[in-house]
């Protein structure tokens, strides 16, 4: 079975659509091994604890260096046998180093349809606060690879989501998450999981 490790940072919602989709039948190909964590509070580990998944905390403030912090990482993925990292609201950035070191597949979802909307600073409502000051009628979500930079790996999926007169930041990154998030990152996986990409 394709093992899967999904790095978290806070509420976990990408990571129960991903326990979701396993459970639906949705996800066949692979199972959730391990959810490591940037933040010992952060919610996604109750949700993980909660299905019977193991569980691992990489804060930055408990290691000496950046480099120290990726070496351990690369340790923990590679002692439960992972095939796939999944970023689903992580907020740690890879380096091109550990990126080549790991040598297999490293994923992201992101709130909006890069290249637009992406790269530093990009994260939490900040996306969407973008595409309503630049009047967008059209907003969505993006799967891609991790590559050592800031939302600059390669896409493999996007779904577009409409953007509505009455839209704020905060409906709209709720939409983007119910309507393509949590449809296209299960959907990756499995593509991922199967060899159909690679």
């Amino acid at each position: 079975m394709y093992k899967v490790a999904v790095l978290v940072s806070g509420g976990g919602t990408n990571l129960q659509a991903i326990i979701d989709a396993i459970k639906y039948g949705k996800i066949k190909s692979a199972q959730i091994a391990l959810v490591v964590s940037t933040n010992a509070k952060a919610y996604a580990l109750t949700r993980a604890l909660e299905n019977g998944i193991d569980t691992d905390v990489f804060a930055k403030k408990d290691f000496e260096s950046n480099d120290v912090r990726e070496a351990a990482l690369l340790q923990a993925l590679n002692e439960k046998n992972i095939d796939l990292v999944v970023f689903a609201g992580c907020m740690m950035v890879l380096s091109p180093q550990f990126v080549d070191a790991w040598n297999k597949p490293i994923i992201n979802v992101h709130p909006s349809l890069l290249p637009k909307h992406g790269g530093k600073g990009f994260y939490g409502l900040v996306p969407h606060e973008a595409v309503l000051a630049a009047g967008e009628k059209i907003t969505g979500a993006t799967v891609h690879y991790i590559d050592g930079g800031i939302d600059t790996g390669g896409i493999i999926l996007q779904k577009e989501v409409e953007v509505l007169e009455n839209d704020t930041p905060e409906t709209l990154q709720k939409r983007v998450m119910e309507e393509a998030e949590w449809q296209i990152l299960p959907k990756a996986i499995e593509m991922l999981a199967k060899g159909e990409i690679g």
